[in-house]
């Protein structure tokens, strides 16, 4: 098993602990990493967690250059996920290559819910700003309203990450890439010829400024 520690110190870290807790518990699915149980030692909360022994995403990211098939197996096993997710009304809002963990046994499964948002037949949007730098969909840098598709961007952020090595626009400092994303728009493949039509169109479809013609986790796994 895998033990993650939280400090609770603080009201904003309380919630976010507790929030990672229930979306844990609540959503059980091969493709998010399956809660076991949780103890409480002095002031932290310690989170049994199955263990992933491959590492995260970024490990594997940094270490070699992935194939376009184990690019598209990652992408299928988060595309699972999040339409699991989304089905039953929870963004994400965390996806980063950070937060993928793979097991040996070829296992794809999306982690940390700390920032997750759970949307009801009420409230169908957000808009309280969440996410990493580098991965975030223009309308939450914009300070629009969002829905479960700012996933999806943070997705195909992820896939030009597997294919390039690197975050757009992440050596571009000290503007931050979250703002040239939001000026330039859609961030390309540096080299888009060496790579074939169907892993271009999935990015094209995942990376789309305008959220009514970027393709939902449903639509992208068909």
């Amino acid at each position: 098993v895998a033990i993650k520690k939280i400090n609770l110190q603080g009201l904003i870290r309380k919630e976010v602990t507790f929030n990672e807790l229930m979306v844990m518990k609540m959503n059980k699915n091969p493709n998010i990493v399956n809660y076991l149980e949780s103890y409480l030692v002095d002031k932290q909360l310690w989170l049994v967690m199955e263990f992933m022994d491959g590492g995260t995403l970024s490990d594997v990211i940094n270490e070699t250059h992935m194939s376009e098939r184990a690019i598209a197996t990652v992408s299928r096993e988060c595309l699972q996920g999040l339409d699991f997710l989304h089905s039953n009304r929870v963004i994400h809002r965390a996806v980063k290559s950070h937060n993928i963990l793979l097991r040996t046994d070829g296992s794809v499964k999306l982690a940390d819910f700390g920032l997750f948002a759970q949307l009801t037949l009420e409230q169908s949007r957000r808009s309280s700003v969440a996410g990493t730098s580098g991965w975030m969909a223009p309308e939450l840098v914009t300070g629009q309203p969002y829905g479960p598709k700012v996933d999806i961007w943070s997705l195909g952020i992820v896939g030009i990450e597997m294919v390039e090595g690197e975050v757009p626009y992440w050596n571009e400092t000290p503007v931050l890439p979250q703002l040239l994303i939001a000026i330039r728009g859609r961030p390309k493949l540096q080299q888009p010829n060496r790579f074939s039509p169907l892993l271009r169109d999935f990015l094209s479809c995942s990376l789309q400024t305008d959220v009514t013609s970027r393709w939902s986790a449903k639509e992208l796994l068909q």
